[in-house]
């Protein structure tokens, strides 16, 4: 996924420059709006957003993807017990972000 939390790359929009609340409300958006495809699941003792990002995209530093749709802030490590939203389509997290 090309996008990123604070700017977009150069394939994406000739480093345009965006907020990272841009994003997080575009990415809450989109969940809600049902055009980003998402799974639930409930955090484990140990387990950490940027274990799980790296994980489900390949790539740990799409954490802010997870917290974003999530809801919960800008922190990697959450308590267990949280019941995250991942996004399944990092192309439609992209649309979204661009949007």
């Amino acid at each position: 996924m090309a996008v990123r939390r604070y700017s977009r790359t150069t394939i994406l929009g000739s480093g345009t420059r965006y907020g990272t609340s841009d994003a997080i409300v575009k990415v809450r958006d989109g969940i809600r709006r049902g055009l980003i495809p998402y799974r639930t699941m409930v955090l484990s003792a140990g387990q950490r957003l940027d274990t799980i990002a790296g994980q489900e995209y390949g790539n740990s530093g799409l954490w802010w993807v997870i917290a974003a749709a999530s809801g919960i802030g800008w922190a990697p490590q959450v308590p267990p017990g949280t019941v995250l939203t991942i996004p399944t389509s990092l192309g439609a997290v992209e649309q979204a972000v661009l949007s």
